[in-house]
């Protein structure tokens, strides 16, 4: 399913118009990215966890040429399903 088929499957199960479902999902993503930005934390019971994880600064190897290479350290989003989600797919 990619974002126009979620779009379709809210407009059904909701009764709203494809637009109003447009500007329904995308402002249920805008509201997480912005929460997860200000690095709060979303908890959606019975659905799952959004959180932003903390990346150390580390070093690698450059595959190609073997060298070593600085990694920044970084933000990343995290998904952590809950038991509602887990019991319908199971």
């Amino acid at each position: 399913m990619n974002k126009n088929d979620l779009i379709g499957a809210v407009a059904d199960a909701s009764g709203l118009t494809r637009s109003d479902a447009t500007k329904a999902v995308e402002g249920v993503f805008d509201a997480i990215s912005g929460a997860l930005k200000k690095g709060d934390e979303v908890r959606l019971v019975g659905f799952g966890t959004f959180s932003v994880a903390k990346r150390k600064a580390s070093t690698g190897r450059n595959p190609r040429t073997g060298e070593p290479m600085s990694i920044k350290a970084s933000s990343q989003p995290k998904f952590k399903a809950g038991k509602g989600l887990k019991d319908a797919v199971n």
